[in-house]
């Protein structure tokens, strides 16, 4: 029912899956120019090793030992359960598995990264991370990761989950960060967007925008993303290799492997330890990303290159896009909010390596799905982890119509006990 590792069992690498793709990752572009650019045009943005990471190309990076004492503070390796009661409330022969990356002090995925970051920063003497966050969930972890090696944050959080999850926001307070409701009237692009619309509902590209600026314009500061780009995706890998042991360890192959997808950093923590075993021969997992229909990046979305925010101060990244300028609607998963797809997950999907199913915007199958888990299983996934839950679900019964004993895995990205407002909202109840 429970699958556990040990402190030892904890990876002492992450694995950085660009050297197994089958075919060069396309650069980043100049925007002006539309030349690749290099690992120096990323200076101004993200500390050295930051840096380093993110155009490596060694198949494993090592952990240092400080940063790996971090990791066990905050509750690694993490749990692997059987949901032997949802099964049986389904009626179906699949086994279903879940990860739980909400056991830690701020509740989601998250910190797989930021204290990452965090410590590379602070070893390089840097003062002050500023960010974007949706729904809450990476600020908190970059407020978590900044107070833990005693630096400063600041962080943009998209005005419409701002006002719909205010105890995201006191949780950062008590972590000493700065939270603004982007667009803000701390940053010139903010404030251009206050005068155009003053209720303007915010996006994660906006947000970007603004925590872009405030780096590039303040001192002693970087900046910190939560998503989409390579060395946060490696970063998150911590999740699939610890999954990948613990199936090991009950003798189960993941037939079918779940993640939500915003930018990416969920689905690709979760399952590119996979993908990099099936792009090797070793594995015929199906990848299955899971996304809102109302912004349907990976389903609708055109394969192109596009800015990484609003505000158009990134280099142009190659991905699955909706276009940069697209406000999306707001749901309660926050953290899906996003216009784009990280281009390592893009790439994979282009070349048919990745399935995508998006669900109705009204989200009430998801929730209804989630309702389901929660009465079975007993605890709340967070709204974004509910997209998971659903299609888990949905293969599972898939599995009833044709009596399949699929083994189905899938990341509980976060809990969902800040979007109880949403629940309610969706359910009633």
């Amino acid at each position: 029912m429970k699958v556990l590792l040990g402190v030892d069992d904890l990876p002492k690498a992450y694995y950085n899956i660009l050297p197994d793709l089958p075919v060069p990752l396309p650069p980043p572009l100049n925007p002006a120019t539309r030349e690749p650019i290099g690992p120096e045009a990323l200076a101004p943005i993200f500390p050295k090793e930051i840096i380093r990471q993110e155009v490596s190309q060694n198949r494993m990076e090592p952990i240092p030992e400080e940063l790996r004492e971090a990791y066990l503070r905050l509750g690694r390796p993490t749990p692997l359960y059987r949901a032997k009661r949802l099964e049986t409330f389904l009626g179906t022969p699949a086994r279903i598995y879940y990860k739980r990356e909400d056991l830690n002090p701020v509740g989601s995925h998250k910190p797989n990264t930021a204290i990452a970051q965090a410590y590379f920063a602070m070893r390089e003497g840097v003062e002050r991370l500023t960010t974007e966050t949706g729904a809450g969930q990476w600020g908190s972890a970059l407020a978590y990761s900044t107070n833990y090696f005693d630096m400063k944050c600041t962080v943009f959080m998209v005005r419409v989950s701002y006002d719909q999850k205010p105890y995201r926001t006191h949780l950062m307070h008590l972590f000493g960060a700065d939270v603004f409701p982007s667009p803000s009237d701390r940053t010139t692009y903010g404030r251009k967007l206050l005068e155009n619309n003053g209720h303007n509902p915010g996006s994660l590209g906006i947000a970007i925008s603004e925590a872009l600026e405030a780096a590039v314009t303040g001192t002693g500061t970087k900046y910190s993303l939560g998503s989409v780009l390579n060395h946060v995706l490696m970063h998150q890998t911590v999740i699939g290799q610890e999954t990948l042991k613990q199936l090991e360890m009950i003798d189960e192959t993941p037939d079918v492997m779940v993640g939500a997808v915003g930018g990416g950093s969920n689905f690709a923590g979760f399952t590119f330890p996979a993908i990099g075993e099936r792009l090797k021969g070793k594995l015929d997992t199906r990848f299955v990303a899971v996304e809102p229909e109302s912004i349907p990046s990976l389903t609708k979305g055109r394969y192109d290159y596009d800015f990484g925010d609003t505000g158009e101060m990134t280099p142009l990244l190659k991905m699955y896009t909706l276009g940069h300028a697209f406000v999306p609607p707001s749901i309660h998963a926050g953290g899906l909010r996003y216009h784009g797809a990280a281009p390592i997950l893009s790439l994979l999907r282009s070349l048919g390596y990745i399935d995508t199913v998006a669900y109705p915007a009204d989200e009430k199958h998801v929730f209804a799905r989630a309702r389901q888990f929660i009465r079975s299983e007993g605890f709340l996934p967070a709204p974004e982890s509910a997209y998971s839950v659903a299609c888990a679900i949905d293969e599972a019964l898939k599995c009833k119509e044709s009596g399949e004993k699929k083994t189905i895995a899938f990341n509980i990205s976060g809990h969902g006990f800040m979007d109880m407002g949403g629940y309610s909202e969706v359910l009633g109840a």
